[in-house]
């Protein structure tokens, strides 16, 4: 079993001191104190210490819960973006893993900060602009990379209704994009019943159909754009006229903490973000920092996002320093691109330095909150991909 020593352990859940981290293949095996666990078929012998460190910190891998990277690449010109398909403002048949490239080099900066999992939606130029992917950032390629389908990516506000140029039948209002949305649910639910009472077969159905089957059937999760409260509003309107299941994604321009409270009563959790990014439209004219106070206040689920390339996904663990300012410990700052963001997208084996979990964490030469402090080794399911 090889063994990593630290100072402190930031497990996900809770900051813990002088603990060993013992992994094989790519599974944690250890946590604890004891140099030589009392485990079956351990002994000194056997047990490799491969880094320690009287100031290392360990954390987990961190997860960013929103992104578009390999769909925007660094490098390459805006011409060759891939986070919207122009074709159909409706068509969650699209897969944001089928325009994602691994030589994008902003994957290995983000394994170099630690930064080990992305969720990679299309953008939110079309009201449902197609299937969200939790990918491992330290793969080769895309079929290395694809852990799991997160769900479908839906869009509020101004977004879907500012690309009247693209291709399709376009909304140039919410109430329409609203309206246009709730067509292809209406459709869906009648197909449904059709369907119980055996006058149709699923044979019948059409696939754009068959997925809005699967949405109102809670196979797939909506991952929802919206910034202004009054579009969290019409979310929960919609969550409780159709019974969805979703995760409101941003909520930058919500400065009220009663509509993040409304957010938990429908139970309806927080990808929060992208903080310290420029407020760039009138849409964001109430985005603040600040506003997180409120977050915290209401007691909702959250997790951060980048929003990568909004912010560069390596610098996610450098906006948790506003957690801090409003009074979050260590520990649970760190949770929220951790544990807490594997349990808003649906994953159960990452987010935690934890016996049966998956063994990716970072090592760092200090308290990760210090500026002079940088990951030193990342493992990744049991594999060193970054080393100092």
């Amino acid at each position: 079993m090889k063994l990593v020593k630290c100072k402190t352990l930031f497990d996900g859940i809770e900051e813990k001191s002088d603990c060993y981290i013992g992994f094989e293949g790519n599974e944690i095996k250890y946590v604890g104190k004891e140099r030589t666990p009392k485990m079956e078929g351990t002994t000194e012998k056997n047990n490799e210490i491969i880094a320690e460190g009287n100031t290392y910190s360990i954390t987990p891998g961190f997860i960013d819960a929103h992104s578009h990277i390999g769909l925007v690449r660094s490098g390459e010109p805006d011409r060759e973006e891939e986070a919207n398909e122009h074709f159909n403002p409706i068509y969650p048949l699209v897969n944001a893993l089928h325009s994602i490239y691994m030589d994008d080099p902003s994957f290995t900066e983000s394994v170099e900060g630690g930064v080990l999992y992305s969720t990679v939606l299309p953008g939110s130029g079309n009201i449902v602009g197609g299937k969200a992917v939790l990918i491992r950032n330290f793969a080769r390629d895309i079929g290395e990379a694809y852990m799991a389908d997160v769900g479908i990516k839906m869009a509020l506000g101004y977004n879907p209704r500012s690309t009247t140029e693209w291709k399709g039948e376009r909304p140039s209002t919410r109430m329409g994009a609203i309206a246009m949305l709730r067509e292809n649910l209406i459709k869906a639910r009648k197909m449904q019943h059709l369907i119980q009472m055996e006058k149709k077969v699923t044979d019948e159905v059409e696939p754009l159909t068959e997925v809005f089957m699967d949405i109102l059937s809670k196979k797939y999760k909506m991952m929802v754009h919206l910034h202004k409260e009054d579009d969290a509003m019409v979310l929960i309107q919609l969550v409780n006229e159709f019974g969805i299941k979703a995760v409101a994604n941003h909520c930058a321009d919500v400065h009220r903490e009663e509509v993040f409270a409304a957010l938990k009563a429908a139970l309806i959790p927080v990808v929060y973000g992208p903080m310290d990014s420029f407020p760039y439209k009138v849409e964001l004219k109430h985005e603040s920092w600040r506003n997180l106070e409120k977050l915290i206040a209401s007691k909702a689920k959250f997790s951060f996002m980048s929003d990568h390339p909004v912010i560069l996904q390596r610098n996610l663990f450098y906006t948790l320093r506003h957690l801090l300012r409003f009074g979050m410990s260590k520990a649970g700052a760190i949770s929220k691109i951790t544990k807490e963001a594997a349990e808003i997208i649906g994953v159960s084996d990452i987010g935690q330095v934890k016996a049966g979990y998956k063994a990716s964490f970072v090592v760092w030469n200090g308290d990760p909150f210090s500026l002079s402090s940088f990951p030193v080794l990342v493992i990744a399911e049991g594999k060193t991909v970054y080393q100092e």
